[in-house]
């Protein structure tokens, strides 16, 4: 997912597929930077428009009618100032993609992850918003592959979470715990996988009670089928958190992954759920393309007011236009690529 000072954003998927077909053997690569859908699905992809008119249901969540953060600074307003003058009509893509919410990842590249969450939690507020935060530096995170890294001990995650905490003050938030700690777990040993659910548990339990909403991440809609999602996040402490994220850095259609959310809901208790849309608006590449697919398009926009009763938001939890790698084309992974990002606001029918 990422390598070493690089934004790990950009990459979730690499892990996913790297870990599925390697360790789980449920998935068969093809070519580079492709690979076969994983486990079932409660409804075929080729029957589901990946992005058709939400119903008119009420959400009726906590966020309901609140708007999502959007900080001033951006890789996509950065693009649009350096082309404002030459690429005019270029720049008022990348103007109205800065204009939207994106989420911030915290991990151990935040040297002070206290100060990091007040700093975004109080300007969050200042503006009358709801910010969105990611918790990732689960130990052994990415199992020692493109994301490698996280907190070095079980008890300094411990830690990183209560200083993580610290910075909520009892604030809203959402926070977004762990993409793929709990549905790639199964790549560590029993002792080591046990120890992780432990701190995810922990995890739900104490950004919960610094007032934070927080959301398991439950993977996307083509990894596992129902069943096993809703095993791993009941074992990762779902039933305490107040939700779960999916599609988190994936291309999975929202028609789609609002299929799985209300089944996945059905099998927890009813819980919430979250889909990241930063990318999804023409779904997946074929094949399942994860490394920067060509051709797709950024997804709904940001929003609180989703339509479908449990889906409580569409957020943008990767940012568009951070490259997955040096694929397909690419820089490396976790650079910002001008040329992608624009392709995705020029394809998207939602930034028109």
């Amino acid at each position: 997912m990422r390598t070493v000072a690089l934004p790990v954003r950009s990459v979730v998927m690499s892990r996913r597929v790297a870990v599925t077909a390697l360790l789980l053997g449920a998935a068969a690569c093809n070519v580079e930077g492709t690979v076969a859908p994983v486990g079932e699905s409660p409804a075929s992809p080729s029957k589901v428009e990946p992005n058709s008119p939400a119903p008119n249901a009420p959400t009726v969540g906590p966020l309901a009618g609140m708007r999502l953060y959007a900080a001033p600074d951006s890789p996509a307003r950065r693009q649009a100032d350096l082309w404002r003058a030459t690429r005019p009509a270029d720049a008022a893509l990348m103007d109205r993609m800065a204009a939207q919410p994106f989420a911030k990842w915290l991990a151990e590249w935040t040297p002070d992850v206290t100060g990091a969450v007040r700093a975004t939690v109080d300007a969050a507020a200042a503006a009358g918003t709801v910010p969105v935060l990611v918790a990732y530096n689960i130990p052994n995170r990415d199992c020692g592959l493109y994301s490698a890294g996280g907190a070095s001990t079980a008890s300094g995650y411990r830690a990183w979470i209560r200083n993580f905490a610290a910075g909520l003050r009892g604030t809203r938030a959402v926070v977004i715990l762990e993409p793929d700690g709990a549905a790639a777990a199964d790549c560590l040993p029993a002792a080591q996988q046990e120890e992780r659910f432990a701190l995810l548990r922990d995890a739900v339990d104490v950004l919960g009670g610094a007032g934070a909403l927080v959301y398991v991440d439950a993977g996307n809609a083509r990894w596992r089928g129902v069943e096993a999602t809703a095993a791993l996040l009941t074992r990762a402490g779902g039933d305490r958190a107040h939700g779960f994220a999916l599609n988190v850095s994936n291309f999975v259609g929202t028609a789609e992954s609002v299929v799985f959310g209300d089944a996945l809901a059905r099998r927890v208790g009813g819980k919430r759920y979250l889909i990241d849309t930063s990318r999804n608006g023409l779904g997946p590449a074929a094949g399942d393309v994860w490394c920067n697919p060509q051709g797709r398009a950024i997804g709904n926009l940001p929003t609180t007011q989703t339509g479908h009763s449990l889906a409580d938001a569409f957020v943008w939890v990767k940012v568009p236009g951070e490259s997955d790698g040096t694929c397909n084309g690419g820089p490396a992974a976790g650079q910002w690529w001008g040329e992608y990002a624009l392709g995705l606001a020029k394809r998207s029918p939602f930034l028109q």
